[in-house]
């Protein structure tokens, strides 16, 4: 009995120690797991310090680097074969068309472009290019398709006439489809120079014109049509008129503003019909250093179309220039215009005339100093066409 009393003690100490034990065990497992969840935490920290940091650094670097310009994307459709249209070689060397959507400037431009190659890739007849200043209708327009007749290919026509002209009388087959686009022109003044420079301009893109000839619609063929294409093709000069004038329609129409460029001794007067080789008409379209004078200074009396021509060749180009025109006029009664001739005084003795007179030619001397003749009215053309076969055997 006293021994079973002496037992229970012991095993009272002996659970109450094993508890304990237990609690320190559940403590130690509950500080691990602590220690390790700490750890993770710390460690998961400093990862996600060293991703930012990294993505901080790199977004630095490449903000520091400015991106190349983004152009934007042009939607360029693909056009169909169909629809391609192909610029032909002759249209090109040979416009078929005189009308276009050039402004002058751009017509300048073009017609002055020049091949580098002098051998031509094409057969190339050398052609006169046959340029009408006119108002509005070609009244002889028919004795001109006499003279033209049967000569195709060995020509060019291009009128310039009023914007206003709409063409309400009947138009020869000669002239139709022939007038170039036109600006106003106004007798004695600068837009005359403008008209005939534009003339030139479209008479040079066709690249077989090879001679340039500038007339009215009051002017007539003295010779046929063969005679006057040899006359030009195998004339070694030019036939700008150019002569000193001392007088006040002449010296007197000089501006001093021109001067150092133009001085009153290089100052010439002459007629504005002219006749030229492609070499001079580019020369003529291509100016500014003279033009450009002449546009700002010759203006009210000075009458630019009778001077800047004469003075311009006489100054850079007087080697090869003959100094007269090709085309007659009537001056013998005096006053601002040349004479005007109608159907009475229209007579195969006159005709027969203004055919033979001397002339140098090619450093030799020819009866046929005039190739044309104006100032002929619209009642003259009966007479004309009566006389055309007997005297210009037209």
């Amino acid at each position: 009995m006293k021994s079973s009393n002496n037992q229970y003690p012991l095993n009272s100490v002996s659970k109450h120690f094993n508890s304990h034990i237990q609690l320190v065990r559940f403590l130690s497992y509950l500080l691990l797991l602590g220690c390790g969840v700490t750890i993770g935490i710390i460690i998961s920290f400093y990862l996600k310090i060293g991703t930012f940091s990294l993505q901080f650094t790199q977004f630095s670097v490449s903000a520091s680097q400015k991106p190349p310009p983004i152009l934007p994307l042009i939607a360029t459709p693909e056009p169909e074969v169909s629809s391609i249209s192909h610029v032909r070689f002759k249209e090109f060397h040979e416009p078929s068309h005189v009308m276009h959507d050039m402004n002058d400037e751009e017509l300048l431009w073009r017609a002055s472009v020049t091949p580098k190659i002098h051998e031509y890739p094409f057969d190339r007849i050398p052609k006169v290019a046959f340029m009408f200043l006119v108002r509005g209708p070609m009244p002889l327009a028919p004795l001109w398709e006499k003279f033209f007749k049967g000569h195709k290919g060995y020509y060019s026509i291009y009128v310039h006439s009023d914007p206003s002209y709409n063409e309400s009388e009947p138009e020869s087959p000669l002239f139709h489809g022939r007038r170039i686009p036109s600006k106003k022109v106004e007798w004695g003044k600068f837009n005359m120079i403008e008209a005939e420079r534009r003339l030139l301009a479209n008479a040079l893109l066709d690249f077989s014109n090879q001679r340039f000839v500038l007339l009215s619609e009051s002017c007539i063929p003295l010779f046929n049509f063969s005679t006057v294409y040899s006359y030009l093709m195998n004339s070694t000069e030019n036939y700008v008129m150019a002569f000193d004038e001392p007088t006040a329609v002449g010296r007197g129409r000089y501006r001093i503003q021109m001067s150092p460029l133009i001085t009153l001794k290089q100052w010439r007067k002459g007629s504005q019909w002219f006749e030229m080789d492609r070499e001079l008409a580019l020369e003529v379209i291509s100016d500014k250093t003279y033009y450009l004078p002449f546009e700002k200074y010759c203006r009210g009396s000075c009458y630019a179309d009778e001077h800047y021509l004469p003075t311009f060749v006489s100054i850079k180009f007087w080697e090869r220039n003959s100094n007269r025109s090709l085309t007659w006029v009537d001056w013998s009664k005096g006053g601002p215009h040349p004479a005007k001739y109608v159907r009475p005084e229209v007579t195969a003795e006159f005709l027969e005339n203004l055919r033979n007179q001397q002339c140098p030619y090619n450093g030799n001397s020819t009866n046929a100093c005039f190739l044309f003749a104006r100032k002929f009215l619209p009642t003259s053309l009966t007479r004309l066409m009566r006389f055309a076969p007997r005297v210009m055997h037209l």
